[in-house]
């Protein structure tokens, strides 16, 4: 990967060496790496020009690669809106050949969770990345991203931030429509027979999980003994609903589905969108609110 970016480093500042004396935009140039980061810039920007989003629609985040038009994005960005984790690492590294953006990572504004794995004979911790799950780290996010673009673009400055407090009412408002269900619910249990990238969700509402995979990254199918688990507990608590996230295979869903009877539900991580869901402008709200009836599927 090192020195895939050193040679996608080098075309990109050869590229912009041959768009010298362009004129320059009016607002900030700003990157996001991926969709939550690119929605929250949006909000308090109030729409997307000069807005890129790297990891496009329909891309698995946990896969991607930069291209060359990516290097050249974040070279000539003022803003670089990226979460931090593992799946980012790539990001540090060209900015730190692309020195002239501010570079805002979005998991210092919140208290990370880590998470240990076993391998090569000793523990290594890492962090969860999927913050955003959590609408009150949303909040936190959104207060970083605000100060970020009111430094890069000071005369639109209070634009922005009543763009922002305008969209700190609604994750408010989000935020009080998950505590309410989850109060009423007769089950506080989720069960997932995919990956689980809600982690921050489960603890900020009290919830607990069961899931097919113990890392969200992770590739391999899982075991055997992993799915009859899943299957004991859908059947020994009586769980209404299994739960998969966006464009997953479903394979061992349905797997578990058929073994029980019990429907297969969707809660949407908001990692990434489809194309279809970006060209008809699903933003974290959307995604969320939709959440909203999926978690009440699976809680009463």
């Amino acid at each position: 990967m090192r020195k895939f970016l050193g040679l996608v480093l080098a075309l990109c500042l050869s590229l912009c060496g041959c768009a010298a004396g362009e004129t320059a935009e009016a607002g900030p140039r700003v990157v996001a790496t991926n969709f939550p980061c690119y929605d929250l810039a949006r909000q308090v920007l109030g729409g997307e020009e000069g807005l890129t989003l790297l990891i496009r629609p329909g891309m698995d985040a946990h896969s991607y690669e930069p291209t060359p038009a990516d290097a050249r994005a974040v070279y000539e960005a003022d803003v670089v809106f990226y979460i931090g984790g593992a799946s980012d690492a790539w990001v540090e590294e060209m900015l730190a050949e692309a020195d002239g953006a501010s570079a805002l990572r979005l998991m210092d504004s919140v208290e990370a969770i880590e998470e240990a794995h076993e391998g090569h004979g000793h523990e290594d911790i890492s962090y969860d990345e999927h913050i955003w799950t959590s609408p009150v780290n949303m909040r936190a996010m959104l207060q970083s991203a605000t100060e970020a673009l009111c430094a890069a673009d000071p005369q639109n400055a209070g634009a922005y931030r009543a763009n922002a407090a305008a969209y700190d009412a609604e994750l408010a408002a989000l935020d009080q429509t998950f505590r309410d269900l989850v109060a009423s619910a007769t089950r506080t249990e989720l069960i997932f027979a995919d990956r689980f990238p809600f982690l921050y969700f489960a603890r900020e509402y009290g919830l607990t999980y069961l899931s097919a995979f113990s890392g969200c990254a992770e590739e391999a199918q899982p075991s055997v003994q992993a799915v009859a688990a899943l299957i004991d507990a859908v059947e020994r608590d009586g769980a209404p609903a299994i739960y998969v996230i966006e464009m997953s295979t479903q394979d061992v869903a349905r797997a578990v589905a058929e073994q029980t009877g019990v429907p297969i539900v969707e809660m949407h991580s908001c990692q990434s969108v489809t194309g279809e869901e970006f060209a008809a402008g699903e933003s974290y709200l959307s995604l969320m609110t939709r959440n909203v009836e999926a978690l009440r599927r699976g809680l009463f």
